[in-house]
């Protein structure tokens, strides 16, 4: 079934996204997970694990490991929260803000050049359509249970 519409999107995300990729890795030493993670933290601000996980729609055992990579590496600070101490509140320190905002133009950059090859029109109706069904719930394709 190659024309199976979460195959045909599984496809294309990898390939669209490969070329973003090198450049994080090759520049920042991050994986696709980690890249996910300071982009929610440099969007959002100082988030937990688990708001993270919850927008990013990534596993937590994931996002620890992202998480934990970055601190490392000085992108991120955890801070315990005085309201509930099981958890942390994860900032972009400096360094992760100034490597978020490269990495932001250079993502706006790679957009450009992914839909160069499309019509404005196909652009909107692509958006449109992936806007549409980022926002479906599992099984809300007709009426699909989970």
């Amino acid at each position: 079934m190659a024309d199976f519409m979460p195959y045909l999107l599984n496809q294309a995300a990898e390939a669209t996204s490969l070329g973003f990729q090198k450049y994080y890795k090759a520049n920042y030493g991050m994986l696709r997970t980690e890249w996910r993670v300071l982009f929610h933290l440099g969007r959002y601000g100082a988030l937990t694990a688990t708001a993270i996980c919850t927008k990013a729609q990534i596993h937590k055992t994931k996002v620890s490991r992202a998480v934990a990579a970055l601190e490392a590496r000085r992108f991120l600070l955890r801070e315990e929260m005085q309201s509930d101490r099981r958890q942390d509140l994860l900032s972009l320190t400096r360094k992760g803000q100034a490597a978020f905002n490269d990495l932001v133009a250079q993502a706006q950059r790679y957009n450009e050049t992914l839909l160069a090859p499309f019509t404005a029109q196909d652009q909107d109706t692509l958006r449109r359509i992936l806007l549409k069904l980022a926002q479906m719930e599992q099984g809300d394709a007709r009426g699909i249970a989970p």
